[in-house]
């Protein structure tokens, strides 16, 4: 007798089916697992018998062939257990085989029969979905993730439950999503953080908001204790909110990585990812033997924060490029090619020297001119740019540090960011993109229209900073944004000084 049972394969960020053929056939007993499992999926073996036992359920005195089908892709992890059990429960004629028909199951089991959950159930609970499958039957534990979906969700706590399921599937209501719930507490931010608390720095915070309202990349540099730090933990408070599709994308790579809970199960603020300096290149973009997101594609809608940015290894730093250009990262193995995406937006701090004084009013600096020349020169000039802001940062005065006069709140700033957003969604209506930073050359060329006292401006800039390619299109879409929250239909002289100001780097210190 044979039974088809499907579950679910991740492939990058996508989930494929996995068609699960059981056949018991009249010879030595065994139980026989093919299809290119991994050592986990092969030690389902011991974990489906034993459990099946332990449960008061029958093991076939005969031989049992599994297939996982297509052959030809790599099944990892431990959950194909939960199939496999039904699957053999099915074929053994100890629950209805036809009531495996339509539904994809997953989950890893206990010896005494548990199910626990699993990695990567939303991809493959939407993917349920795309393919017209009537339902999906989840650990307890990742039942709400699942349900985000919006297919019929069963989750189950054992293999009792499950068998208890396909033999009365009437009597248990499926968990249900309610879209509602994704509206109903504030989607903006989860923490008490507010701009309000950062006294002074007016410049900073407008430079921000043009960051935010164009989703440009910002390097911040500035001596120790001048609030660098304070500052990027906030910018996430005066992003946009995410949209239902933005958060279901989000929501999967975190699914994937295994970081959603019952509790929070689909992402519903912008991620913050804050990074050792001692991170790996695989950490940062992702890899590993069998490949997984990295914090690029874990900031993806959100903000990457590299705080002391020079002390990042070199390499880990050069593989941001080919991220912040195209949005994606493509990781290549002999056994894989995935893809995940990576549209985040880069906030990177550093001090200006080695000892963190050169150019404070109030500490003198001790390094020398070559010290300051080495360090500075651990970024390196095609990553610089690729980041839009060069942003000074000072120390306060003792007058700004003692004032209680109200500074903007991060409410007033994402109004302002939005309302600029809303220009640009407008704008690049129908194209694949939808902020200013995104501009491809023919976008520029197209949307950053120059009035002539613009033109002649950063012509001046070009020769006095000796600026690159890349830095004059970075400059126009920093000009646009600043335009855009203007409600300014060409770019001005005024912009484009705005947009130059914000290149300390060229200016002072390369």
């Amino acid at each position: 007798m044979l039974v088809n049972v499907f579950s679910g394969a991740l492939n990058g960020l996508e989930a494929c089916l996995i068609d699960i053929e059981i056949d018991v056939s009249p010879s030595l007993p065994g139980l026989v697992i093919v299809g290119l499992p991994d050592t986990a999926v092969q030690e389902s073996k011991d974990r489906v018998r034993t459990a099946i036992r332990n449960c008061k359920f029958l093991f076939p005195a005969r031989k049992v062939m599994i297939n996982l089908a297509p052959a030809d892709i790599k099944k990892e992890g431990p959950g194909f257990d939960l199939p496999i059990a039904a699957g053999i429960l099915a074929v053994s004629g100890q629950v209805p085989a036809q009531s495996l028909k339509d539904t994809l199951i997953t989950g890893e089991l206990g010896l005494d029969g548990t199910v626990r959950p699993v990695k990567g159930v939303l991809p493959m609970a939407l993917m349920a979905k795309h393919l017209g499958m009537k339902r999906v039957i989840v650990p307890e534990e990742n039942g709400k993730e699942a349900a985000v979906s919006g297919i019929a969700t069963y989750p189950v706590k054992s293999l009792i439950e499950v068998a208890e399921l396909l033999t009365n599937p009437d009597s248990v209501q499926p968990t249900v999503f309610d879209p509602a719930e994704f509206d109903a507490p504030s989607l903006l931010s989860e923490s008490d953080m507010d701009f309000s608390e950062i006294k002074g720095q007016e410049f900073a915070k407008r430079a921000l908001t043009v960051a935010a309202a164009g989703g440009h990349n910002v390097i911040m540099i500035g001596p120790p204790g001048s609030g660098k730090t304070m500052i990027a933990k906030r910018i996430p408070t005066i992003l946009p909110p995410l949209t239902r599709e933005e958060a279901l994308e989000v929501s999967k790579i975190y699914s994937i990585c295994g970081l959603l809970t019952s509790e929070n199960p689909l992402a519903r603020v912008r991620p913050f990812r804050s990074p050792h300096h001692t991170v790996s290149g695989a950490g940062m973009v992702g890899g590993g033997s069998v490949p997984r997101p990295g914090e690029v594609s874990l900031a993806h809608y959100g903000v990457l924060f590299l705080d002391e940015f020079p002390e990042f290894r070199r390499d880990v730093l050069e593989v941001l490029r080919q991220p912040i250009e195209d949005g994606e990262v493509t990781i290549v193995r002999s056994a894989a090619f995935v893809r995940y995406p990576a549209d985040f937006m880069l906030v990177a701090a550093m001090n200006p020297c080695p000892c963190g004084y050169y150019n404070d009013r109030t500490h003198a600096c001790s390094c020398s001119p070559a010290a300051i020349s080495k360090y500075l020169k651990r970024i390196s000039g095609p990553l610089l740019d690729r980041i839009d802001i060069h942003l000074e940062i000072a120390r306060l005065t003792p007058n700004e540090l003692m004032t209680k006069t109200p500074t903007m709140s991060s409410a007033e700033m994402r109004e302002r960011v939005t309302a600029a957003r809303n220009i640009q969604t407008e704008r690049f209506k129908g194209l694949k993109i939808h902020c200013n930073a995104q501009m491809a050359p023919r976008h520029i060329k197209k949307f950053c229209d120059l009035t002539d006292p613009a033109k002649g401006l950063i012509a001046k800039a070009i020769d006095a900073l000796g600026l690159s390619a890349r830095a004059y299109d970075r400059i126009l879409k920093v000009a646009r944004t600043a335009a855009d929250m203007d409600g300014a239909q060409k770019i001005d002289a005024p912009h484009i000084a705005e947009a130059v100001n914000y290149r300390a780097l060229d200016r002072k210190y390369r």
